[in-house]
């Protein structure tokens, strides 16, 4: 005959308990929200560089990244290093996390921050969620990271914020200000991709990892640009149309104690106005540039021209210490600048100039 299955009451009942559960913890539900929220707005960015092999023929150099939709008119933030070799002859393609691919065009770039704007045109695009403010972030605070590792498309990592620092970018030489430095896993890929807050928001975009690379990329050391200094040049775009990057429309030296000692300078560090540029912002204010050539070494300079030693009161010893002073200001602003002139420590007031309209030659 047939068999007859028993079931026992108490099993039963721990059955019915189970199944009514959540399915998912409330960590769990948090991470699933994030990635929801915030997936449809990431995009896989992969540059193309055109490179000439031994007998002249065009090679193909593809690289990949990450970055994210700003608007629905099809604006999308990434890394300057994500697309830098496609000036150079190439192309940038876009794919959506629907996987449709789509030409972008190279809007601007800002190399001083790394940042660039991009643009495709493609329907029904999500734009991210951008925080408020990075500042008042604190080290502990949960952090998520979406982008595309090694090409794996659509990886999400967790973590915390481990500190907030200065970091110079092995991409130019900057300074990142207020870098947010965390554990979550990046990886080559992830750069230009959001880093994300708890609720889903963009509060900074990733754009280096710490590690030996070819070894162990991911050393639970990553940086990303704080959304502050995203949104200022995010800002400048869209009242100029480009990026207005401050300058004093100088060239300098840099001064420490041997040659102040040489030089006979009042002070054993800080930066020598060696040239001011016509009609810049430093002769306008009413600076010097130097008048008795010289030699370091084999290279020819200028001295006797005024000695930066402070910026908005905050000690100058070297030319990063004033890029990190004129990246937290932008083209219009008045700073005023403490100098020697001989033995006489004179203040002047200086309206910053703007870097696309520098007159000529280099400019710090």
């Amino acid at each position: 005959g047939a068999s007859t299955a028993t079931v026992d009451p108490n099993t039963a009942s721990d059955l019915s308990v189970a199944s009514a559960a959540p399915a998912y913890d409330e960590e769990e539900q948090q991470n699933i929200a994030v990635y929801k929220r915030a997936l449809p707005s990431v995009v896989n960015i992969t540059s193309t560089e055109v490179q000439w092999n031994f007998f002249y023929g065009p090679v193909p150099q593809t690289g990949q990244g990450s970055g994210f939709i700003l608007n629905k008119e099809g604006l999308i933030l990434t890394n300057n290093h994500v697309i830098e070799g496609s000036q150079r002859g190439g192309s940038v393609e876009v794919t959506l996390s629907d996987k449709h691919k789509y030409k972008a065009a190279v809007v601007t770039v800002d190399r001083g921050h790394d940042l660039a704007l991009l643009k495709i045109d493609a329907p029904n695009l999500v734009p991210a969620t951008l925080a408020e403010t990075s500042t008042g972030l604190m080290v502990g605070q949960r952090v998520y990271a979406i982008g595309n590792p090694f090409g794996l498309s659509g990886t999400m990592t967790r973590g915390i914020i481990s500190a907030i620092r200065s970091i110079g970018s092995p991409a130019n030489g900057n300074v990142i200000e207020d870098a947010i430095q965390t554990d979550a896993s990046v990886n080559p890929g992830n750069s230009g991709g959001p880093l994300l807050n708890s609720r889903g928001e963009v509060i900074g975009i990733t754009t280096l990892i710490a590690g030996n690379p070819g070894v162990d990329q991911s050393a639970g050391i990553g940086f990303a640009i704080p959304i502050n200094t995203a949104k200022a040049v995010l800002d400048d775009f869209a009242k100029y149309g480009r990026i207005r990057r401050p300058t004093l429309d100088i060239v300098s030296l840099e001064i420490g104690p041997d040659q102040a000692g040489q030089i006979g300078l009042p002070a054993d560090y800080g930066l020598l106005i060696e040239r001011v540029l016509p009609g810049g912002a430093a002769e306008k204010a009413g600076l010097h540039g130097g008048t008795q050539r010289a030699y370091e070494g084999n290279f020819p300079v200028t001295l006797g021209g005024d000695l930066i030693v402070d910026f908005d009161q905050q000690e100058i010893t070297n030319a990063q210490d004033l890029g990190n002073e004129m990246n937290k200001h932008r083209a219009g602003d008045t700073v005023t600048i403490t100098v020697f002139r001989g033995r006489r420590k004179m203040d002047f007031k200086v309206i910053l100039g703007d870097a696309k309209d520098t007159p000529q030659g280099p400019q710090t």
